[in-house]
């Protein structure tokens, strides 16, 4: 058996952060990319895009910088804030799962 729990973060009774954002930035980190961070999610940029600008709205900041299409090509990077952001939720469901894995036991 297993213990299993979902953490999120709430402003004025609205989620702004939790696992889906959370893997959404990490993988806009690793690409450089919403297109291709998108299609590893398995969603449409244009999904994935929403999610991003409905956080941002509800948050009051800006977690991406975009590069619209070039001759270079486009792409996106997490702001200072939206590095912040994923740290501190990142610290936060690790100590969790420590704190879980050091208290309990189902042997």
């Amino acid at each position: 058996m297993e213990i299993k729990y979902k953490i999120w973060i709430e402003h004025e009774g609205k989620q702004v952060f939790g696992d889906g954002i959370y893997r959404l930035l990490q993988l806009v980190e690793k690409y450089g990319s919403i297109n291709q961070a998108a299609a590893a999610q398995k969603m449409s940029y244009r999904q994935a895009w929403g999610k991003i600008k409905k956080i941002e709205k509800r948050l009051g900041v800006k977690l991406l910088e975009r590069h619209r299409g070039g001759e270079n090509g486009g792409g996106a990077v997490l702001t200072e804030t939206g590095k912040a952001m994923m740290s501190r939720y990142g610290e936060l469901v690790d100590k969790i799962e420590s704190l879980l894995a050091s208290q309990i036991s189902w042997k």
